[in-house]
């Protein structure tokens, strides 16, 4: 699995920016997070999803050998007609939902399935760090096949929660995670006021950006 150590001061190499085949291999579900957006707090369900990147191959750990670079977008986990997972959705699939299928879609099956990724670098506000970002997600060329999948499906969900795959993701995904009322009450069922220390928020399905 190649995520790279939380204990490893080493700079992360970054994706060199252009248009990759990539292969969905992780999707983290993250819960409810606390959101302020233009001074308004909101309550958004989150997931990412993870996607490795075959023809990109780097040795992390000798004793690993070669590993595909990996790259992650965390979402709302909305398919409102505005929400940018059903805007890269759509375009993965080279075709509009109809409402019926965006109210019923199951976003695990994207877990195996192939695309292209165009990444590009951001840098930050105070121009002292550099972030590769997924600009689109589309389908694959006509007649392109991608490549056999290297890395082992990885999904955490809470109604089927895996404490190994749990702590093998980063801290800071690890820190949202238990932060959101469905990891508390999975972790203390029959607690009756977790998720109740925002009572000014309003639980959205708005579509509004990351």
């Amino acid at each position: 699995m190649a995520i790279t150590s939380k204990t490893n001061s080493t700079p992360k190499e970054l994706i060199p920016a252009g248009n990759y085949v990539a292969r969905c291999f992780q999707m983290i579900e993250i819960g409810t997070l606390k959101q302020e957006y233009m001074g308004e707090v909101k309550l958004q369900y989150k997931v990412r999803l993870g996607w490795e990147l075959p023809t990109e191959l780097r040795v992390v750990k000798e004793e690993r050998g070669e590993e595909p670079m990996v790259i992650s977008r965390t979402y709302t986990l909305s398919l409102h007609e505005k929400a940018n997972l059903r805007k890269d959705l759509e375009s993965w699939r080279g075709k509009a939902f109809t409402e019926d299928e965006a109210k019923n879609f199951d976003i695990t099956k994207l877990l195996g399935v192939p695309c292209m990724l165009s990444i590009l670098h951001k840098p930050s506000k105070d121009g002292t760090k550099v972030y590769e970002r997924i600009s689109s997600v589309s389908p694959l060329m006509k007649g392109y096949e991608a490549p056999k999948a290297i890395n082992s499906i990885i999904k955490l969900e809470f109604d089927n929660w895996n404490q190994d795959v749990f702590e093998k993701l980063p801290d800071f995904i690890q820190n949202d995670i238990k932060s959101t009322p469905e990891y508390q009450k999975m972790k203390e069922p029959n607690n009756t006021y977790i998720g109740e220390h925002i009572p000014d928020a309003e639980v959205v399905d708005d579509g509004l950006p990351f």
